[in-house]
């Protein structure tokens, strides 16, 4: 009987867990298209009135930002407020974009706003402010990151949970990991590669925090819950954080609400959060190193925790050399 129930729950698990990987990865990839996504809009009113009419015809896929001029638009897709803007100048409409925040959603604009343009027999001129490397045009390589990333830390965490490492222990080889994953991955990335631009550090404190936050809540989870502690923080990474994580498009282009969800996850907070130092100077940068920043200490803190229950619950060992009392009488 106990083999047939292993063999009746082999058979019906993985099934399971193949239509949630595929639900996971198929659906919010299916479904990508602009979901109220940032876009300024410059120029005389009367010009923009007629623009912004227009954009709203796309049934909720922009949300528009006023901005006074040129040099304002620009600043506010430098600062990621938008994704790009599109200026209303003399010489006709002037298309600002930031290929570094999303190639998909550059392209994305660059057809809608020109199709727009068409119709009225302007000619829009295309300016990416924040382009993305040469080496990497289409972001390929920052989104291919995701996953190694996640690896890293899901195998941190549990080699450290299955070598039995505990409290000051265990959040040494946690912190020391991450370092060196951060390490590594900006030399990679950065030095080899060439696909980050930003400061080398930065980029290798943002690699090594990412690492730190799946490996702390990885360790974190099975010291409070056992080895099943590692199988949760493994689904929840994987099967959500990986694929609700907006790396390969942007977080406005999943479907709701997969892109709020991905980013208070370590991957998707990890990529918006590399994209804001390596490529756009820090800018909308607090919200994901807060988000990264707390699943590491709750994972460390976790770790500890743990530690001390465990100690709290051992049995009181005799001293070495004592007797036992029945012995000594």
């Amino acid at each position: 009987m106990p083999a047939t129930r292993r063999l009746i729950a082999v058979v019906l698990i993985v099934p399971t867990l193949a239509a949630v990987a595929l639900w996971a990865f198929a659906w919010p990839a299916a479904r990508t298209a602009p979901r109220d996504l940032p876009l300024g809009v410059a120029g005389p009113p009367a010009a923009t009135a007629r623009l912004e009419k227009e954009l709203a015809g796309h049934e909720g896929a922009f949300e528009i930002h006023r901005y006074a001029g040129l040099k304002a638009a620009r600043d506010a897709v430098e600062d990621r407020t938008v994704y790009g803007a599109v200026v209303v100048t003399a010489q006709g409409p002037e298309l600002l974009t930031a290929s570094a925040a999303s190639p998909v959603v550059a392209q994305l604009l660059q057809q809608a706003v020109g199709r727009q343009a068409a119709a009225t027999g302007a000619e829009v001129r295309t300016v990416d402010v924040v382009p993305t490397p040469a080496t990497d045009p289409r972001g390929a390589a920052l989104g291919a990151s995701v996953l190694p990333l996640a690896l890293a830390g899901l195998a941190a965490g549990a080699v450290v949970s299955l070598l039995g490492l505990r409290g000051v222990r265990a959040v040494a080889a946690l912190l020391g990991a991450a370092a060196l994953v951060g390490l590594v991955a900006a030399a990679l990335a950065h030095s080899w590669l060439g696909v980050l631009t930003g400061d080398w550090w930065a980029e290798a404190a943002v690699l090594g925090l990412s690492t730190l936050a799946v490996g702390s809540a990885v360790a974190g989870c099975a010291a409070l819950l056992g080895t099943p502690g590692i199988g949760v923080v493994s689904f929840v990474v994987m099967f959500l954080g990986n694929p609700f994580s907006g790396a390969a498009s942007a977080p406005r282009m999943l479907p709701e609400p997969v892109g709020a969800v991905g980013q208070w996850l370590p991957p998707g907070a990890g990529t918006t959060l590399v994209r804001s130092v390596s490529f756009f100077d820090g800018a909308a940068a607090t919200g994901p190193a807060l988000t990264l920043a707390c699943w590491a200490a709750l994972g460390l803190g976790a770790v500890v925790l743990g530690a001390r229950l465990k100690r709290g619950t051992a049995p009181d060992r005799p001293a070495a050399g004592a007797r036992e009392p029945a012995l000594v009488a």
